[in-house]
């Protein structure tokens, strides 16, 4: 029989990576699961990525809160709460653990599984769901969210994990160029320009390109005069997350701060070298088939020699 299971995490990008292979698991283990997915409306290209899912279903809270109580904003809102009350799901699993979220998982109908008030970021999350799962906090997230899933099937984890992004990797030739991602959410993740400028000097000198990724037009401007001068550099054009997907898969190498396209890259099963700066990879380490290096910690920035010990293993690696 068909298990209609509803999955909510809506964001962040590197948050819905990291869940990927929990989706994985839970379609080896459940027979008949039928997954339905809903997530931020600027991210629902990552839950359709993975092919056990059978419905991505949008939500706009970022937009809505920037004009909570205007016509349009109502109107999508109840939109949402219709299409949701429409739906009987056998389970509906809270991967998120917030508040904003719960307000989610109570629109819908189905069991609620979520995290104890001991496991989950906000404690009064846990109040509103009808299972409770302990998973211990600090530990990786792809593997916090896999034990999750985990504990609400009943099956035992097992396995390295399966991002599901074999449509991006299978039959693709590997191109001579890194991508780098020297922009972050954070201008405390930022890495010094002279440490940038080591890192390209030495992958120009092992005859790759570079490729920036930059996602506004400050981030553009920052990128373009970290290569200014340099004729084997570009800045990509926006582009959407699919695309960026299908670039990264192809590159030699991913150099990035600690964001949501460096851990992509990782699931891609590319050589990924993070840079940790603000924040602690203990939580959110690069995982993937590939080579990963997550270097630095909150408020130790690695150095450039650090980084270029890493490149080499990276490199290194694709000729095992």
């Amino acid at each position: 029989m068909t298990k209609r299971i509803l999955i909510v995490r809506t964001s962040s990008l590197g948050d819905l990576v990291h869940m990927l292979p929990a989706i994985s698991d839970i379609a080896a283990h459940v027979p008949g699961a039928q997954i339905d997915w809903l997530v931020e409306e600027s991210f629902a290209e990552i839950p359709a990525w993975h092919p056990a899912v059978h419905e991505v279903i949008p939500v706009a809270h970022r937009r809505w809160r920037k004009s909570w109580w205007s016509a349009q904003t109502r109107t999508e809102r109840a939109a949402l709460r219709k299409n949701l009350g429409a739906r009987q799901y056998d389970i509906v699993l809270d991967m998120q653990a917030l508040m904003k979220s719960v307000w989610l998982v109570r629109q819908t109908h189905g069991m609620r599984h979520g995290l104890n008030r001991k496991s989950a970021r906000e404690p009064l999350a846990s109040f509103f769901y009808d299972v409770k799962h302990s998973v211990e906090f600090w530990q990786p997230a792809v593997i916090r969210q896999r034990k999750l899933a985990a504990s609400v099937f009943g099956y035992t984890l097992s396995g390295e994990p399966d991002f599901g992004l074999k449509q991006f990797t299978e039959d693709k030739n590997i191109e001579p160029y890194a991508v780098i991602m020297p922009s972050a959410s954070r201008d405390d993740k930022l890495w010094p320009t002279d440490d940038w400028h080591t890192v390209f000097e030495f992958l120009t000198g092992q005859g790759l390109a570079l490729q920036l990724l930059a996602g506004n037009p400050a981030e553009t401007a920052r990128a373009q005069t970290l290569v200014d001068g340099m004729p084997n550099a570009q800045v990509l054009p926006r582009m959407s997350l699919t695309e960026i997907a299908q670039r990264l898969a192809q590159a030699r190498v991913m150099v990035g701060l600690d964001s949501g396209l460096t851990h992509l890259s990782a699931g891609l099963g590319r050589p990924t070298i993070g840079i940790y700066k603000a924040s602690t990879p203990v939580r959110t380490p690069l995982q993937g088939s590939g080579y990963t290096a997550s270097l630095g910690e909150r408020g130790h920035a690695p150095s450039a020699q650090t980084v270029l010990s890493a490149l080499r293993q990276a490199l290194a690696s694709e000729l095992v």
